[in-house]
């Protein structure tokens, strides 16, 4: 069992990665704006307030946890388009207070900065919708920034390119920074199978100071 604090637990993404946490026996602290929002009751679940953007409030949350996972930015609109970045930054500067007893960091990432196999990036593409490039860059922007950090276990998870609700099937491919596309010419993940890969990172480490991606 591990003590997990995660950000943006009540979103498409955030809300799976608790479910996914509970049910494999970890104890959770879901941080939210508004905990009257997640209606989630669970004995093994407490709900706090925080806020992403004020390293403060993330040290206090990280506080005697062993793994931080933030799923703010996870694609639920374009609202959060202004966060992805500042948040990145933030959740560092956060984890630095905690020096030697900083925890893990897990973040959800984007997949438009995967390669495709004719060696453009996903982003390159034409006809993209403007905010949808503006997400996939702020991804990218936040990634960058992540590659700069060496002091703090850092590891960001890029979805397919398609990620949606769906099924767990707990089954799913790696790659680092390869896009990854299944025999039908697709690339998705399901969200719920998102998750899984998520807590398989959490309980066995392969990732550290990277990022990567997972996919059918």
């Amino acid at each position: 069992m591990s003590t997990l604090a995660i950000f943006g637990a009540n979103g498409t993404i955030g809300s799976r990665i608790v479910q996914e946490a509970l049910d494999r026996g970890h104890q959770v602290t879901a941080v939210v704006r508004d905990p009257a929002k997640l209606t989630l009751a669970h004995p093994m679940l407490t709900v706090t307030t925080g806020d992403v953007l004020d390293p403060a409030s993330v040290a206090a949350v990280a506080a005697g946890k062993e793994a931080v996972i933030s799923a703010v930015g996870g694609g639920d609109g374009p609202g959060h388009i202004a966060t992805i970045r500042p948040a990145a930054e933030a959740l560092v500067a956060g984890l630095r207070t905690l020096g030697d007893a900083a925890p893990r960091l897990l973040t959800v990432g984007g997949a438009g900065s995967l390669r495709k196999p004719d060696g453009t990036q996903i982003w390159d593409a034409e006809g993209l919708p403007a905010f949808l490039l503006q997400i996939m860059h702020a991804h990218g922007d936040a990634l960058d920034f992540y590659h700069t950090v060496s002091d703090i276990r850092w590891t960001n998870l890029s979805p397919a390119a398609t990620i949606e609700p769906g099924k767990r099937t707990g089954s799913y491919r790696t790659a680092l920074d390869d896009l990854l596309i299944s025999e039908d010419g697709s690339s998705r993940i399901s969200a719920e199978d998102y998750a899984v890969a998520v807590l398989d990172e959490i309980e066995h480490p392969r990732h550290l100071g990277e990022r990567f991606t997972v996919g059918y």
